[in-house]
C-alpha cells in the first residue's frame, strides 16, 4: 500500500455513469489521501448527461471526466493502483487485466441508471440513487484507518462496504 495518496480504480463495463460517478465523489471527498480514475472493460465513448448534470449540480468538478477503456491503466507507466473496485455486475464477471502491485479488490455492485427506461423523473431517480449509494460507499471507505489494518482486514472491511445500500450511522 502506498505511504501517501491511494490510487483507485473504479471499473463497470461502459465507463459512462456509475464508475464516472464514483471517480468524482472520491476526487472531491477523499481528502487528498485518495486519487480516482475510472474506466470500462467496453467504454461507451461518452459519459451520461444524466450523470454530469447531477454532478455539476452538486459543485463536483466534471472537467476532464471522459469514457475509457480500462487497458489504459495496464499499460506501462500507467499509475499503479492500490485499489481496484468493480461497480457493475459485468465488469465483475468479465476478466480483468492484471494490475501491477496487486491491489486490492472489492465488487461493489450496484444497479445501472444508464439502463433505465421510462420517464426523465424515472431516470433521474435512478442517476440519484446510484449516487447515493456510491456516496456513501465511498465515505464509509475514506473513513476506514487504513495505515493500522492489514491487508486481509481491509479487503473484508472494503468486501463489506460494498454490500452497504444506508447511509452511515
Amino acid at each position: 500500500m502506498s505511504d501517501g495518496v491511494y490510487n483507485v480504480l473504479f471499473l463497470c463495463t461502459g465507463n459512462s455513469a456509475r464508475s464516472i460517478m464514483a471517480e468524482a465523489i472520491l476526487n472531491r471527498d477523499g481528502g487528498g489521501r485518495f486519487k480516482a480514475y475510472s474506466a470500462g472493460s467496453n467504454p461507451a465513448g461518452e459519459v451520461r448527461p444524466e450523470a454530469l448534470a447531477l454532478l455539476e449540480k452538486l459543485n463536483f468538478k466534471t472537467d476532464g471526466l471522459r469514457s475509457k477503456d480500462w487497458s489504459e491503466f495496464a499499460e506501462p507507466g500507467a499509475p499503479v493502483m492500490d485499489f481496484v473496485f468493480t461497480v457493475c455486475d459485468n465488469a465483475a464477471k468479465e476478466s480483468c487485466p492484471v494490475w501491477p502491485g496487486q491491489p486490492v479488490s472489492a465488487h461493489w455492485g450496484l444497479p445501472d441508471p444508464a439502463a433505465v427506461e421510462g420517464t426523465d423523473a424515472e431516470r433521474q431517480v435512478a442517476f440519484n440513487e446510484a449516487f447515493r449509494m456510491l456516496n456513501t460507499r465511498i465515505s464509509i471507505m475514506t473513513s476506514l484507518p487504513m495505515a493500522s489494518l492489514d491487508k486481509l482486514s481491509l479487503q473484508r472491511r472494503l468486501d463489506e462496504i460494498g454490500k452497504t445500500t444506508r447511509e452511515p450511522a
